[in-house]
């Protein structure tokens, strides 16, 4: 029997597939929460498909989750992966369900159920591309494997009906992958978009115990060397004679000799690491306490950090010629820097001396590269309904719920 036969299944407005949702917490995590959150509000009978994380409460979301069987990935806890349709209890629940439209953000194991549901249910297919997979693989794969891997990649991405990027720059890196067809921009949001008032930002800093004084930068994201914090410590280390507070949060595989090189360093008194932060509310208090969002990664596509930090008036200094850093105009809503420790450290130290120069940045960086998600999900919604109605089937209606 086909588990999947269109007939006589429970309709649903969107399937949103991706390996890796909270609470492991990355940019594409936070991405899929709060596309299924407001896809909720606006249409209803949403649909989040993703492994399992053990401990995790999937039944706190107003949308529903579906999670299938899954194992750790090698060397990047806290990841998981796992094929869904080897899991027999996510089988029986998935197989009574009619989606409208398929939206995959990985090409991998969710990615490839997402494509299999899309043709038995002769539904359209939406595939974001968010990631330097390429780098992820070259890191431990030789040469060979990782072209191959790239092949099948690109063939996922030639099958789905849309393919959409987070923003204009990461279209060179899917064309560089092999990729022809048509691409579409599809920013992405911030959920920290609000009127913040000056009182909050004083009692952010009061909550970390940090002086008024203070000049406070900030690193958030994986602790992996692709995110290049080798540079950010490596920079720090040539500024012992200013004052500064710097605060690493988050985890990864190289925390421990990220650690180790603060150390070595001898900024032992100046960094801290903060750990995994999973509570919203906590980022984004450090967020407001931080002057500046140290950012120089090379492997990033459109990182959902440097807009958050945008969100919270806290500009980023960027690496010059990374994918990421083209929504920055230097000086105007950003900072750019060489991937140079020693030029690095020249920029920040003009930066430290001038604080309200970094604050008109700041300003200026929360006007231009932020957009709330709600925003953004009127426009995925709008998208959705054009592909659908192009092919003759039934929109996404914002006011339709399944009985």
């Amino acid at each position: 029997m086909d588990l999947f036969n269109p007939l006589n299944l429970q309709p649903a407005n969107v399937g949103l597939f991706c390996d890796c949702f909270p609470p492991v917490m990355d940019g594409v995590s936070v991405c899929m929460y709060n596309y299924a959150y407001w896809i909720q509000k606006k249409a209803g009978s949403v649909y989040v498909i993703t492994p399992n994380v053990p401990g995790a409460d999937y039944a706190k979301h107003e949308f529903k989750v579906l999670d299938y069987f899954s194992v750790p990935v090698p060397m990047r806890p806290p990841y998981v992966t796992g094929i869904a349709e080897l899991d027999p209890v996510f089988l029986k629940k998935i197989s009574s369900i009619r989606f409208r439209i398929v939206h995959a953000h990985c090409p991998f194991a969710s990615g490839q159920a997402a494509r299999r549901i899309a043709r038995w249910q002769g539904i359209p297919l939406v595939a974001t591309f968010h990631s330097k997979y390429r780098d992820d693989f070259a890191r431990v794969l030789p040469k060979p494997m990782v072209d191959s891997i790239i092949k099948e990649i690109v063939a996922f991405y030639e099958s789905a009906d849309l393919v959409w990027v987070p923003q204009e720059s990461v279209t060179e890196v899917l064309r560089e992958y092999g990729y022809k067809g048509r691409i579409e921009v599809m920013d992405n949001g911030s959920d920290l978009v609000a009127d913040y008032p000056d009182q909050y930002f004083v009692e952010a800093r009061q909550a970390l115990g940090i002086r008024p004084e203070e000049f406070v930068m900030l690193f958030v994201g994986q602790h992996i060397w692709e995110k290049n914090p080798r540079l950010v410590i490596e920079a720090l280390a040539l500024m012992s004679d200013v004052p500064f507070r710097m605060f690493f949060v988050g985890n990864g595989y190289a925390a421990d000799a990220m650690k180790q090189l603060v150390s070595e360093k001898g900024l032992d008194d100046k960094v801290t690491f903060v750990g995994t932060l999973t509570e919203r509310a906590a980022i984004t208090r450090y967020y407001a306490a931080a002057d500046l969002f140290l950012f120089p990664s090379l492997y990033d596509n459109a990182p959902l950090v440097v807009r958050e930090a945008a969100a919270l008036h806290t500009p980023a200094v960027m690496a010059e010629g990374a994918t990421a850093s083209t929504i920055l105009t230097d000086g105007e809503n950003g900072f750019l820097t060489p991937n140079d420790p020693d030029a690095m450290a020249a920029l920040l130290r003009r930066l430290v001396a001038d604080p309200e120069r970094v604050r008109r940045v700041g300003v200026q960086a929360s006007k231009t590269i932020v957009r709330s998600w709600e925003d953004c999900v009127d426009e995925v919604i709008d998208r959705y309904n054009v592909l659908l109605r192009s092919r003759k089937l039934q929109p996404v209606d914002r006011l339709w719920l399944p009985e």
